[in-house]
C-alpha cells in the first residue's frame, strides 16, 4: 500500500495512478552511469596526479631512498652497502612499454617496493652501479 493510498480520507477511493515513462527510468540510470564514472574518475585521476607528483624515488651515492606522500610524508631508504638483491616484475605489457615494479633488498627484512616506474632496469643498474662505485671507492681509500 502507498504512502497516498494510506492517507485516503472516510469513503475516498483510488481511480487511477500515474507511473513514469520508462524513458525516465533510462535517464536516470544513465545520469548515473555517466556522471558516476566521470565524477569517481576525476577522484581517481586527481588523487593519481598528487600521488605522481608527491612521490619520488632515487638513487644517491650512498643510499637509494624512496618518498611517498604530501601531508603524511612516508621515507624509506636502504644504504648502498646493505643492498642484497633486486627483483623486477614486468607483465607482457610492461615489458613491451618498458615499465614495472622494483623490489630491492636490503640487510635484514628491509624492503623497498617502488611502485610501477618506467625503466625498473636502469634504475636498478644505477643503484647497482653507485653500489659498485662506493665499494670500489672504498677499497681505494683503505689501501
Amino acid at each position: 500500500m502507498s504512502y497516498l493510498a494510506k492517507r485516503l480520507a472516510p469513503g475516498e477511493t483510488i481511480v487511477a495512478t500515474g507511473r513514469f515513462h520508462w524513458m525516465q527510468y533510462v535517464y536516470a540510470w544513465a545520469l548515473l552511469i555517466l556522471l558516476g564514472v566521470v565524477l569517481i574518475g576525476v577522484f581517481i585521476w586527481m588523487r593519481e596526479m598528487i600521488r605522481l607528483a608527491t612521490t619520488e624515488f632515487l638513487v644517491t651515492n650512498r643510499r637509494i631512498v624512496l618518498k611517498e606522500g604530501f601531508l603524511a610524508v612516508r621515507v624509506d631508504e636502504v644504504t648502498l652497502n646493505s643492498i642484497e638483491g633486486a627483483h623486477i616484475e614486468q607483465s607482457l605489457i610492461g615489458r613491451l612499454f618498458n615499465y614495472g615494479r622494483l623490489t630491492i633488498r636490503g640487510s635484514g627484512d628491509t624492503h623497498l617496493l617502488f611502485p610501477t616506474m618506467a625503466d625498473p632496469g636502469k634504475f636498478r643498474s644505477a643503484a647497482e652501479g653507485a653500489r659498485i662505485t662506493r665499494e670500489t671507492a672504498a677499497q681505494t681509500t683503505t689501501r
